[in-house]
């Protein structure tokens, strides 16, 4: 009983102060050890890992760094890539735009000889060649172009329409 009691008694400050002033030694002797080994240029276990890992984060940031740069040359790369699959597209639609232009032309002047000449066409024939010229004006409208070839086969086109209303088809 008598050991209880003293245990009761201890002063914890001193204890605590010795334990502290304990890790402070450990530390400086683990520090003066560190010393000694390094200056005899000996390596631990511990000193080998940490320049390990040393080396692997200087060897995964320069990979880092070399990824960057190669990911803005492939943006860089893609971006000039778009740029030029969107001039192609343009390309394309231009002459998409172009050949329906020219075959609506064609086909509006085609009608228009076959009616100066006088061959027989029937109603069908007329209103579609008429919607054909309608399309013919919204598509150079969309475009900013202007309208100079067909409207004299037009002209035509709507004279004879008009005489075939008049003497019935």
């Amino acid at each position: 009983m008598n050991e209880i009691i003293e245990l009761t008694e201890i002063n914890f400050y001193y204890v605590l102060i010795s334990v502290f002033t304990i890790l402070i030694g450990v530390k400086i002797m683990v520090s003066l050890f560190e010393w000694v080994i390094d200056k005899l240029g000996l390596e631990t276990k511990w000193m080998r890992k940490q320049r390990e890992e040393h080396t692997l984060l200087i060897r995964t940031s320069q990979n880092l760094i070399a990824l960057q740069e190669q990911h803005e040359k492939d943006v860089a790369r893609s971006d000039k890539r778009d740029e030029e699959i969107a001039s192609d597209i343009k390309n394309l639609t231009r002459m998409f735009v172009d050949k329906e232009i020219d075959d609506m032309r064609w086909e509006i002047n085609n009608f228009a000889t076959n009616v100066s000449e006088g061959k027989r066409c029937n109603k069908d024939s007329f209103t579609h060649c008429i919607r054909i010229y309608e399309k013919y004006e919204k598509i150079l409208k969309e475009n900013g172009l202007e309208n100079g070839e067909v409207e004299i086969s037009m002209e035509l086109i709507n004279d004879a329409y008009k005489q075939k209303l008049k003497d019935g088809f």
